[in-house]
């Protein structure tokens, strides 16, 4: 039903990390594709949170996307909570797959962590164990054949094709074992960590936001840290110099960036014009976002109601694929669905 599946969940502010690492690879993947994107809200459940604030990130997430280039002409876009089908799926899924498995993924180990920082020692929600398997019926209830991924999802992925085989050889073949699409996409680190990835999280300095205005942009990139001290071994050039190419590529100014890394080779280090034009480069992409965004944003109740809409017609593609999975596994199909026999 779909070429490629990939979710993200809602959270606050977008900053360059993400939209590098996410939303532009999906506008890309939308030209090639036939792609499904959804926004992942009962995923975020998994960590303590403010309900107000999850309803509102939900919202928030949707105009970024849009704004961002997601085209709702190209892909179905989806709310999870607004799909039912996902969790109904993913408690049949929990029927094949292997407990053991879930209390060993990297991500659960991390993210236990988070939780008794803020809950305290002794209590870590069976959500944030089980999600994994919410995970698998996200991707499977769609038949994905692909999963944009990095190395630090890569387990997750493989534990949908274990349950996809597992459900196959137990019920017969239905799942086709959803495949990675690697994709390269860009590392950004933080502007004033360069050891350290980008993220909201270390401060209003370690980052640029996706919808930052001109000044924000230049405030940020100017005290960018460059040098600091030398370059670790096999390289020519600090982190945080490289975190200013690796922008300054990724927001498409190839040309230029070669251009200033041969100066940086030939011995000259002079990082105002290599700040100079990252702030050009970003500003050029980020201000016509911005003002899109700012279009979206005048009627967001109509934006939020074509997103139900696209919600539902995910919904129809997810009860087809529900309907035969009960089927298969001896549950009753509602009357009046084509698969109820």
């Amino acid at each position: 039903m779909a070429d490629v599946l990939s979710c993200v969940q809602p959270s606050g502010e977008l900053h360059l990390g993400n939209y590098f690492g996410a939303i532009a690879n999906w506008v890309r993947l939308q030209d090639q594709y036939s792609c499904i994107y959804g926004i992942v809200d009962l995923h975020a459940m998994t960590l303590p949170y403010d309900p107000d604030e999850l309803r509102a990130s939900t919202r928030r997430m949707v105009l970024d996307l849009l704004a961002g280039g997601v085209d709702p002409e190209k892909a179905i876009l989806f709310v999870q909570s607004l799909v039912p089908e996902h969790t109904e799926l993913c408690w049949i899924l929990s029927t094949v797959c292997a407990f053991g498995k879930l209390t060993t993924m990297a991500q659960f180990k991390e993210k236990a962590d988070q939780f008794h920082e803020v809950e305290g020692e002794g209590f870590v929600s069976a959500a944030l164990c089980y999600y994994p398997v919410l995970q698998a019926a996200d991707i499977l209830i769609y038949r994905a054949k692909y999963v944009p991924v990095g190395k630090d999802q890569e387990q997750h992925l493989e534990l949908s094709r274990d349950v996809a085989r597992r459900f196959n050889n137990r019920y017969g073949e239905f799942f086709d074992e959803p495949q990675p699409l690697w994709t390269a996409t860009p590392k950004i680190m933080s502007l004033a960590d360069p050891e350290k990835k980008m993220s909201k999280s270390l401060g209003a300095g370690h980052y640029v936001a996706l919808f930052d205005d001109p000044k924000s942009v230049a405030r940020k990139i100017k005290s960018a840290v460059t040098d600091t001290g030398t370059p670790p071994e096999g390289k020519y050039m600090s982190p945080g110099v490289e975190n200013l190419f690796m922008l300054l590529r990724a927001a498409g100014a190839t040309a230029k960036a070669d251009e200033l890394e041969a100066e940086y080779r030939s011995g000259n280090r002079k990082y105002a014009p290599l700040k100079d034009a990252v702030i050009e480069a970003l500003t050029t992409l980020i201000e016509p976002m911005r003002q899109r965004r700012a279009e979206l944003e005048q009627d967001q109740d109509a934006v939020w109601d074509r997103f139900i809409q696209s919600s539902r017609r995910a919904r129809e593609l997810a009860a087809q694929t529900l309907d035969e999975v009960k089927r298969r596994v001896g549950l009753p199909v509602a009357r009046g669905t084509e698969r109820d026999e």
